[in-house]
């Protein structure tokens, strides 16, 4: 059985799993003691989570015992230690594609919190309908409806360049016009380019602009930018 509980742990199996594939793997019935091939599971499968129960976590002290023997015995070498290599193709990753409605949401949100971090009153902020025509933008896009997600576009485009209307709300203040000098131009950046167009000017801005500006809150002003 408690062949059968690191046989589980190693590959990552459910009880059910590992009792299925104990009948199939010649391999795993030597493991736990068999000598001759058995085409039934000797147990109950309950059994199974009867002993992990009862051994709760001592199950790695008992690995990492086998380890220990391995290496004393001469079966495990120390380089084999030395590095583990572990496959990542299938892990999953918070990666979001930067589309032009997620970037001009994402400025539109970034222009905002700026302002209302250096204290810049503005007439609106438009972040209830910036976030409605982003969300209907990607619907349309899914739908293959595309005339209608050109006009969340246009909303969208048309809200941020009302918002950049900071720029005459900072005239002749030198610190805010330094806070406010790189977003603007993102901003201006990422209103104005067209449509499928190339992507190397400012494609290394787009991952780190959607990460920072998409958060709730950061400790310092996030830079904009533009995509393809």
């Amino acid at each position: 059985m408690i062949g059968l509980l690191l046989l589980k742990h190693i590959y990552g199996l459910s009880d059910e799993g590992i009792c299925e594939r104990w009948v199939h793997n010649p391999y795993f019935q030597f493991f736990t003691g068999e000598e001759f091939f058995q085409h039934a599971f000797p147990h109950e499968r309950s059994d199974v989570s009867h002993w992990r129960k009862r051994l709760g976590d001592k199950l790695e002290l008992l690995l990492a015992e086998s380890l220990r023997v391995a290496h004393e015995a001469g079966a495990l070498r120390s380089q084999d230690l030395k590095r583990v290599t572990v496959d990542t193709t299938v892990q999953p990753k918070a990666v979001s594609f930067p589309t032009d409605a997620k970037l001009l949401h994402a400025a539109i949100k970034g222009l905002n919190r700026l302002a209302r971090r250096h204290g810049v009153k503005l007439r609106q902020s438009y972040a209830r309908v910036a976030k409605a025509a982003a969300m209907m933008a990607g619907r349309y896009a899914h739908a293959k409806q595309f005339r209608r997600h050109q006009r969340q576009l246009r909303i969208l485009r048309s809200r941020l360049g009302r918002i950049r209307d900071i720029r005459r709300k900072i005239e002749g203040q030198s610190a805010l016009e330094e806070a406010f000098t790189l977003p603007l131009c993102r901003a201006a950046q990422i209103r104005s380019q067209p449509r499928n167009s190339s992507a190397s000017a400012a494609g290394s801005f787009i991952p780190s602009m959607l990460r920072r500006w998409s958060a709730s809150a950061r400790a310092r002003p996030p830079p904009l930018t533009s995509s393809a």
